[in-house]
């Protein structure tokens, strides 16, 4: 992958339902990095029919990564083959063909989104390191605290590939560590929201949720797994104001940044609803923004957030904080992953009493 951003090439992604989300999410890292100084590499979400958009953009130099979490997914298939013809380096998530096909890890699609998530951040980590490695030497500047063993002078590649692959189980075990401490803390909290979503459902309530960047899919994915769950589990009401391009912008553009979520709350809102805020800061201005209105409309708030829990946490600005306690984005995003999935499931079993 390395090469090919290097010649040129851009990494497009797609999926369906709630794989659709993660292609927007790999999208957004490479892109709009969260390490400070690293540079925007070309990546696209596909989005919906793409089977008839990806020819027309694809050029042999790309890589193409299909996504599917719930066992093969032939529209999927056919355009990574298709891309493959064309010369373009191609990965399924999961799936049977292409240059690297990752097979299922668990036969619970929630699992496996949450493992893949962990996959292509570790991917964006280390495509930087050998980014730069190959462009720079051994100076691989910002990248030098996730990958430390890169600063001590020369090495030759397949030693840099060891110790990579090394640190890369480091870094699973970590996260892995996270989600276990998030579990001991917050289970409580997840078992009261959930009881509390499910009394909003109840009274004819929807999900509301919103966040910026990776959070932003993150909320979208949420409420794909409402509204398309997986078979065995019933559709739930539900809207992201993160998946609406055209109102995010006309906002942000006439009113501001501040004003995208909060702006469409006032439109959507129902007094029954719930609204969802994911945020890795605890801080965004407009997320705040959203909760603020929410609760002045009568609104159950839940937060899920990162850090020390930021604002939100601080000054209470919600009904219900879901914290993991970590200063790493990546890390924060995958853990924040299990515990809205954990929170699906509750609100099922629910449900069914």
């Amino acid at each position: 992958m390395s090469r090919r951003f290097l010649a040129g090439g851009r990494l497009l992604a797609f999926g369906n339902g709630s794989a659709a989300t993660d292609a927007e999410h790999i999208s957004v890292e490479f892109v709009h990095p969260v390490i400070v100084g690293k540079r925007a590499l070309p990546a696209l979400d596909v989005g919906p029919n793409f089977e008839t958009r990806l020819p027309a953009i694809l050029r042999p130099e790309d890589m193409v990564m299909g996504f599917a979490f719930s066992g093969r997914d032939k529209a999927v298939e056919r355009a990574l083959l298709m891309a493959e013809e064309r010369g373009a380096l191609t990965f399924a998530l999961a799936g049977e063909v292409g240059a690297y096909p990752f097979d299922l890890p668990d036969e619970d699609p929630f699992v496996c989104q949450e493992v893949f998530e962990v996959l292509y951040h570790l991917l964006w980590e280390t495509v930087h390191v050998y980014f730069e490695h190959r462009e720079q030497g051994h100076d691989v500047g910002a990248s030098s605290f996730l990958y430390p063993m890169l600063g001590k002078g020369e090495q030759r590649l397949e030693e840099v590939v060891r110790e990579v692959q090394s640190s890369m189980l480091q870094k699973v075990e970590g996260v892995n560590s996270l989600r276990a401490a998030t579990a001991r803390t917050e289970a409580g909290t997840i078992s009261e929201i959930a009881a509390a979503v499910s009394e909003r459902l109840g009274r004819g309530g929807k999900v509301v949720a919103f966040g910026n960047g990776g959070s932003a899919t993150d909320a979208n994915d949420l409420v794909a797994d409402c509204v398309d769950p997986p078979p065995g589990m019933e559709p739930v009401p539900a809207v992201s104001l993160s998946a609406e391009p055209a109102n995010i912008t006309a906002i942000a553009n006439d009113i501001g940044a501040e004003a995208i979520f909060a702006r469409q709350l006032i439109a959507h809102a129902r007094p029954e609803d719930v609204a969802v805020g994911i945020s890795t800061s605890g801080g965004s201005a407009n997320v705040l923004a959203a909760f603020a209105e929410a609760r002045k409309r009568g609104l159950l708030t839940v937060g899920i957030v990162g850090y020390d829990g930021g604002r939100i946490l601080s000054e209470g600005l919600t009904d219900h904080a879901l914290v993991v306690r970590s200063d790493y984005i990546p890390r924060i995003q995958e853990v924040q992953a299990s515990i809205y999935h954990v929170l699906r499931g509750l609100v099922q079993e629910l449900r069914e009493r």
